[in-house]
């Protein structure tokens, strides 16, 4: 028997009113543009105001947990998208990074008591990355998916707190 709550979404989530950030790390430019071009362009489906979407880029993906916490204090969000690409190579700091990012972002979303997606891509090779990015013929972009969740997760926290 399905739980109730999980699985497909039949709401609709109106954006129209919400303030949303995006920061992303600037390596694997190719995939990062194309996440963020999802992300912005789901908020904006979703009636997200384009003058209520801040972006902000950092240099890699472990500066994602101190770009979020300095955009987060700059102004009022109703959630932050952090965005990120890491790519397994032949040494553990991939490893060390997806962790450290992980972690760093899980907290500040109880430090900051605002929604927090978590979009950080852990893939083992370029052509996996690009697949999450919607690039590739049969690839799909998740920054549509974060886009998605920041919306639903902000709009249930700002009814919850009322």
């Amino acid at each position: 028997m399905p739980i109730e709550g999980l699985g497909q979404i039949d709401q609709v989530y109106d954006g129209s009113g919400l303030k949303i950030g995006i920061v992303h790390a600037r390596w694997n430019d190719k995939v990062i543009n194309a996440l963020v071009e999802g992300a912005q362009s789901q908020l904006k489906k979703m009636g997200v105001k384009s003058e209520n979407i801040e972006i902000m880029s950092v240099p890699g993906s472990y500066e994602l947990p101190f770009g979020t916490k300095t955009l987060a204090k700059a102004a009022s969000f109703d959630a932050i998208i952090s965005i990120g690409v890491l790519i397994k190579g032949s040494t553990m700091h991939f490893e060390y990074i997806a962790d450290a990012v992980s972690h760093g972002l899980m907290r500040l979303q109880e430090e900051l008591n605002i929604p927090v997606i978590f979009g950080l891509l852990t893939c083992l090779t370029e052509l996996q990355a690009e697949e999450r990015a919607g690039i590739t013929e049969n690839g799909h972009n998740h920054g549509v998916d974060w886009g998605s969740a920041a919306v639903e997760m902000a709009t249930k926290w700002n009814n919850a707190r009322k």
